[in-house]
């Protein structure tokens, strides 16, 4: 009896997981399905996901012709990795400061983190930009990348991390004569690769789809990021061919995907160990 019970509860938990796979990857299967299908095809009133012909070639040959692809792949995946190491570079001092370090200010600096939380970019959006402005920077890597180059996020997050790592560990290490920065490098980073994983995927996911910031600083395409490209691209075919925009989607869209599936083990680990240790 207990054994069917223990079944029919992990068939109930596997059926409910799986409807929520489902459901998640629904737009995906929609936007894989479109991609192969002729402009005629898609507004018809027979609901199929299944293309009766199939025009992914075409669609695909489109996606990577009309616009500069590559271009756009390359600036999403230069921005992405020059935001997240200064991130990374700036957030692990700050959050190391903040865990194990004694000064007075360390608690109003919390504050400031927490604060900072709440404050949108489109808040600093306008200064911003007039500062770039005011000093030629725009349409350039410089205005993709620095606005966040410090994540309060990243902070407060390495700072949860931190903060449970043995005092034992790093008392250990200053009386081997280890100044800060090398306890740091040679600490700190070791131990906290599962964080920085965890903190990647929210990074790259978050500056990859980002579409607002170079919408306000980039207006040449040699700078565009892929969203920013999905734009030009559904200019240059009027805004109809819905098919080989699909297409040109799941081409920005896959590294997300393959990125996402090759950290997932260290993306749970981090995201489980930093929340247990808050």
């Amino acid at each position: 009896m207990t054994a069917n019970r223990w079944t029919l509860g992990r068939v109930s938990r596997l059926a409910l997981l799986a409807f929520g796979a489902l459901l998640f990857l629904a737009p995906y299967v929609f936007m894989l399905s479109t991609a192969g299908k002729a402009q005629s095809e898609i507004f018809t009133s027979a609901l199929s996901l299944i293309p009766t012909n199939f025009y992914y070639v075409a669609n695909f040959t489109k996606a990577l012709t009309r616009v500069p692809m590559g271009t756009l792949l390359w600036n999403g995946v230069l921005v992405c990795g020059l935001i997240f190491f200064f991130q990374v570079l700036i957030a692990i001092p700050c959050a190391y400061a903040m865990a194990k370090l004694k000064f007075r200010a360390a608690r109003l600096m919390m504050v400031l983190v927490m604060l900072g939380l709440l404050v949108p970019i489109h808040a600093t959006a306008l200064p911003l930009y007039v500062g770039f402005n005011s000093l030629s920077l725009l349409n350039s890597y410089t205005a993709l990348v620095a606005p966040f180059s410090i994540s309060v996020f990243a902070i407060f997050m390495f700072l949860q991390f931190f903060r449970s790592m043995p005092d034992d560990l790093i008392h250990a290490a200053r009386l081997d004569g280890m100044s800060e920065l090398g306890i740091v490098a040679r600490v700190i980073v070791p131990n906290a690769w599962p964080a920085v994983t965890a903190f990647s995927i929210f990074s790259v996911v978050a500056h990859w789809n980002d579409l607002y910031w170079p919408l306000v600083v980039i207006t040449r395409q040699d700078y565009a990021t892929p969203p920013l490209g999905l734009m030009y691209f559904r200019a240059a075919e009027a805004g109809d061919d819905y098919g080989a925009l699909m297409a040109a989607t799941m081409i920005i869209t896959l590294p997300l995907v393959a990125a996402f599936l090759l950290a997932q083990k260290r993306f749970v680990e981090g995201i489980t160990m930093t929340g247990l240790k808050g």
